[in-house]
């Protein structure tokens, strides 16, 4: 038998049954998609049914405001994503008549989609005949054909498309892809059971002792380390607990998420400069010291590039300080639930 055909009886018996299979809904299929980029299914499920719920339509997804998406996005991480998301929504409505592309060049210009997502946009929604290659497609075939070129390359990606061009379903491009994603995801697991594989056979790396040593994968940068020491400032006003927010800018990391006044130092920092530190800085933006601070314990924060050191530093003011910039907002504390704030800082909110 094919692979298309041993893949086929495979998924028969042992395929998963997801929200997004099944359909033709353009829209839905590209959430799906970009959610589950970086994301495992369990935890993407729940967020999908969210969207679709909040945005059953990508005219209600582009009508948002972007802080209403970033909400509903938050604890997924990647925020890039959920902006891209939403942009491409609004390109969509503006710049195709409100009607989701239809063909795989036309999916590739939507605001973070790659070689991936366009392919599984147009296959499961369109019936085109685009396979699709992320790490599990990458883990199968490099062990079922032996193929040590480096993934997540540009000459990977060729590869291992010009490969699967030739033993994609044409007729079936949708069900070939989901069963080629499974059978990665669900059979040949980074630690497999080659014993109950269906492809133990013809399969090289197994042939050849090298199950453990494909895919070849290139060598990763290490996270850079950060230090970030926040300032939760609290005080009472008419009988309600206030506090300050900022919204982060820029290209760096949380964009468009809200912090504490937040300090940044280039290494950790002991007790005695961080108190004149603080002091330094909360003179500088409210024109008024505070040195008597309760310390969180330390917070580690792990994203793909960097490592983040945290430390809460909270105090109680007798009154609103009088900010000498305007990028911080008192807000009422219980509203810090309807903004967007990273998984750090939901962390900490979650100890008080």
């Amino acid at each position: 038998m094919s692979l298309s055909q041993k893949l086929d009886t495979w998924y028969t018996d042992f395929g998963r049954t997801l929200p997004w299979r099944g359909i033709d809904d353009p829209y839905r299929i590209w959430l799906s998609e970009i959610i589950l980029q970086q994301t495992r299914i369990e935890q993407g499920r729940d967020y999908y049914h969210r969207f679709v719920e909040a945005f059953p339509t990508v005219s209600d997804l582009a009508a948002a405001s972007e802080e209403q998406v970033l909400r509903l996005w938050q604890g997924l991480g990647y925020y890039s994503r959920a902006r891209n998301l939403h942009a491409a929504a609004q390109y969509i409505m503006n710049e195709c008549n409100g009607v989701f592309p239809s063909d795989y060049e036309g999916v590739l210009k939507l605001k973070g989609v790659g070689r991936y997502t366009a392919a599984a946009i147009a296959s499961f929604a369109f019936r085109l005949p685009h396979p699709v290659i992320d790490g599990n497609v990458y883990r199968f075939i490099s062990r079922l054909y032996g193929i040590a070129t480096p993934i997540a390359t540009d000459a990977a990606y060729n590869e291992f498309e010009s490969l699967l061009i030739k033993q994609i379903d044409r007729k079936r491009p949708d069900r070939f892809n989901a069963a080629l994603m499974d059978f990665g995801s669900l059979q040949c697991k980074p630690v497999p059971d080659c014993t109950q594989c269906p492809f133990s056979a013809e399969c090289n790396a197994l042939r050849t002792g090298r199950v453990a040593m494909l895919p070849v994968k290139a060598a990763k940068n290490k996270p850079t380390d950060r230090w970030f020491y926040y300032f939760h400032l609290h005080w009472r006003s008419n009988g309600v607990e206030h506090t300050l927010v900022e919204q982060r800018e820029g290209k760096d990391i949380w964009r468009g998420l809200y912090q504490f006044p937040l300090l940044e130092a280039d290494k950790e920092l002991n007790d005695k400069r961080l108190m004149e530190e603080a002091t330094r800085f909360l003179r500088e933006n409210f024109q008024f010291p505070v040195t008597d601070f309760r310390l969180s314990p330390p917070f580690r924060h792990q994203l793909t590039h960097r490592t983040i050191h945290a430390l809460f530093l909270e105090a109680e003011l007798p009154s609103e300080p009088a900010s000498t910039t305007e990028k911080y907002r008192a807000i009422p504390f219980l509203e810090i639930k309807n903004i967007p704030v990273s998984r750090l800082i939901d962390r900490y909110l979650q100890t008080l």
